[in-house]
C-alpha cells in the first residue's frame, strides 16, 4: 500500500482510493440531515457545500449545553461543543455514506485528537453526531473498516456522539469562506481542503453553472 503524500490528511492511499462505507443505507431510509465536526467550521462548510445534492449548510456547535453555544464560549475549549456543520441533502443524489467518505478522505485529518493542524482544543475534534440509529451504525462500522484496512497512518480519533443538539452559529460565520476568499486563514487552510475535493472527487461536485 503506497503512502499518500497529500499534506494534512495522514493517509496511506490517495484520497480517491479511500473506500466508501460497506454498510448500505438506502435513500428511502436516509433522513437527509448529517452533522459532522472536523475542525474549523469555515473549512468543512466550504467542502461540503460544493457537493451535488447538498442544498443547505449551517455552521454551528454540537456536544454541549445551549447556554454555552456561542463562539466566545466554544473558543475557550471547555464548553463541550465542537465546531460542526449541519448538512441538508437530497438522499436520492448523495447519501450519508458518501458524505462520510468525503469527510474522512479530504475534509480533515481524522487521526488528530482534539485538533486540526494549528487549531488546538476539543472544539476542533473530529466527530460524527448521528441523527438516528442507522447513521450511528454506518459511522461506527465505517471507522472499523478504515482502521482494519490501514487506510490511515495512525488510529482514527473520530468520536461518535449520538443524542446531541445542534445549535446554529452566529450569522457572520455562514458562508464565511465564500464571502472572505482573501482572508489568510481561508487562503491557507480552507481553500486547500476545497481544492482536494475538486481534485479527488470531481464526480461529486455540483454541476457548473
Amino acid at each position: 500500500m503506497n503512502v499518500c503524500v497529500i499534506p494534512g490528511l495522514n493517509l496511506r492511499v490517495s484520497p480517491e482510493q479511500v473506500p466508501a462505507p460497506q454498510t448500505p443505507m438506502p435513500a428511502a431510509q436516509d433522513g437527509g440531515v448529517a452533522i459532522l465536526a472536523g475542525g474549523c467550521f469555515w473549512c468543512t462548510e466550504a467542502v461540503f457545500g460544493a457537493l451535488n445534492g447538498v442544498h443547505g449548510i449551517a455552521p454551528g456547535y454540537a456536544g454541549g449545553r445551549a447556554d454555552r453555544a456561542n463562539y466566545e464560549a466554544v473558543c475557550t475549549g471547555v464548553s463541550g461543543h465542537a465546531e460542526a456543520i449541519k448538512i441538508e441533502y437530497d438522499p436520492a443524489v448523495i447519501g450519508f455514506p458518501a458524505l462520510l467518505q468525503v469527510f474522512f478522505a479530504v475534509a480533515h485529518d481524522a487521526t488528530q485528537l482534539n485538533r486540526q493542524g494549528n487549531d488546538i482544543g476539543s472544539q476542533y475534534r473530529s466527530a460524527v453526531f448521528p441523527q438516528d440509529g442507522q447513521q450511528e451504525q454506518v459511522a461506527r462500522s465505517y471507522i472499523r473498516e478504515l482502521d482494519e484496512a490501514g487506510i490511515f497512518l495512525a488510529p482514527i480519533a473520530t468520536t461518535i456522539e449520538p443524542g446531541q443538539v445542534f445549535y446554529p452559529a452566529e450569522p457572520y460565520h455562514f458562508d464565511y469562506a465564500a464571502r472572505n476568499p482573501d482572508q489568510p486563514y481561508i487562503r491557507g487552510v480552507s481553500a486547500p481542503k476545497a481544492g482536494k475535493l475538486r481534485q479527488f472527487f470531481p464526480h461529486l461536485l455540483k454541476p457548473a453553472d
